[in-house]
């Protein structure tokens, strides 16, 4: 029997959450088969097995926190079985009903009892959902077989979690008698319900009390009118559409940074930790904030001043799915200069970023409205405004160099046909 130990999975993890299970004691597993997900301070990461054998024991139950060279689960590999002529269903069937804590999937096995309506079984006997999805059926308090799949190979949507919730709340519910007045107040109910503040959330708490805390932010805010940009874009869709790629603003508002930090290089610089030292980046990264399920991300694109706006488009797209479904590789987290939070997504129309240190600034965008503007001649016209908020390391960055630079990024986008003199 040999003890599968947790490996080094990113720069100074030392430990992370065990979120699922993919397996339980007693199956058989394949190499490279996925065993378990499990959640760091950055990301969700998934570990697969590095031979054939037989689960035996795990360590850590779902939930729990492992410890990076801890063990985490023990097997068999192939070569310790021979002689034992392989396990049966019913050693299978009992040792799951052994384990003291079963995953929330365990009905996902093959010895569990059949639902209704089972859904498909994937590779390795496993229903095919993504982790956003089976996170979605956990918080309702479903299993993942409970589930019909309408995808591929019966893969289980979130609209079909979706349908299956809105279908059992439209069912009629036996009627109850009314509880009494004694029976109606449960103390207990009052109670708060206590959930650990782990992996990414954690990490957010600690980095923003940081931030707030040792860098004194100083904000500055303006109106952009983006009138011009979006008939831009309107123009420019149909052949962003035919490369396969979503176009929205946030392209425009990179490149745009990107020329403005060229001319302001200050603002793509970062203080060392003694605070004796200003280090210029050549390279513009920039980071975007993303709400995903597991709490914020920032990840960045790397190389703004390089890319063309395809290029940005294509990777804003790659990043905002991996951070939504929680699995951002280590080095889109890493090496950002500058961020953009576009908040007004969720409807905001201002806000106060925190600097996502060691960075010198961060901007946040509120969401565009139509308002009127007086025009030079004094006529009233429909304008698409957007509301900017900045905020800037005022150890080394007063609020001259922010509204000069401010300027700067808001010419281009004001009138953004003016970025073709600087694009190479």
């Amino acid at each position: 029997m040999s003890d599968f130990k947790l490996p080094d999975i990113g720069e100074g993890i030392v430990e992370c959450e065990v979120v699922e299970w993919r397996v339980a004691e007693g199956d058989h597993i394949e190499e490279d088969q996925p065993i378990v997900e499990v959640m760091t301070d950055k990301a969700l990461v998934e570990i697969t097995a590095p031979e054939a054998g037989v689960v035996t024991r795990l360590y850590v139950p779902q939930g729990q926190i492992a410890k990076v060279h801890a063990p985490l689960y023990a097997y068999q590999g192939l070569d310790e079985n021979e002689g034992e002529g392989g396990r049966s269903v019913s050693h299978h069937a009992s040792s799951i009903s052994e384990l003291p804590d079963v995953p929330d999937d365990a009905a996902e096995l093959p010895v569990a009892t059949p639902p209704s309506n089972p859904a498909a079984q994937g590779a390795y006997g496993k229903v095919p959902a993504s982790p956003a999805v089976r996170r979605l059926v956990r918080e309702h308090g479903l299993t993942i077989t409970e589930v019909a799949g309408s995808g591929k190979e019966g893969r289980v949507l979130k609209e079909d979690v979706l349908a299956h919730i809105h279908h059992n709340e439209i069912e009629p519910s036996i009627a109850k008698p009314t509880p009494t007045i004694n029976e109606a107040h449960n103390p207990e109910q009052d109670a708060p319900r206590i959930e650990p503040l782990r992996g990414v959330r954690a990490v957010m708490a600690k980095r923003m009390v940081a931030s707030a805390t040792t860098i004194p932010h100083f904000h500055y805010g303006e109106e952009l009118d983006v009138t011009e940009l979006l008939a831009l874009r309107e123009r420019l869709k149909p052949q962003a559409d035919a490369q396969g790629q979503r176009l929205t603003l946030m392209p425009f508002f990179m490149k745009a940074l990107a020329l403005a930090l060229a001319e302001t290089p200050i603002l793509n610089a970062q203080l060392n930790e003694a605070g004796d030292e200003l280090h210029y980046y050549p390279q513009c990264n920039i980071g975007m904030a993303v709400d995903s399920k597991t709490g914020l991300l920032v990840p960045n694109v790397k190389g703004v001043e390089r890319l063309t706006l395809l290029d940005i488009a294509r990777e804003v797209g790659r990043l905002t799915v991996a951070a939504r479904e929680g699995r951002v590789d280590q080095a889109d987290l890493k090496g950002g200069t500058i961020s953009i939070s576009n908040i007004g997504a969720l409807g905001g129309t201002y806000a106060t970023p925190i600097i996502n240190a060691p960075e010198a600034a961060i901007v946040a965008i509120g969401k565009m409205q139509w308002l009127p503007r007086f025009d030079e001649q004094g006529a009233v016209q429909r304008r698409a405004i957007m509301t900017i908020t900045w905020a800037g390391d005022h150890r080394f960055i007063d609020g001259g160099t922010i509204a000069r630079f401010c300027n700067t990024w808001k010419g281009f986008l004001e009138a953004p046909e003016t970025m073709l003199l600087y694009l190479g």
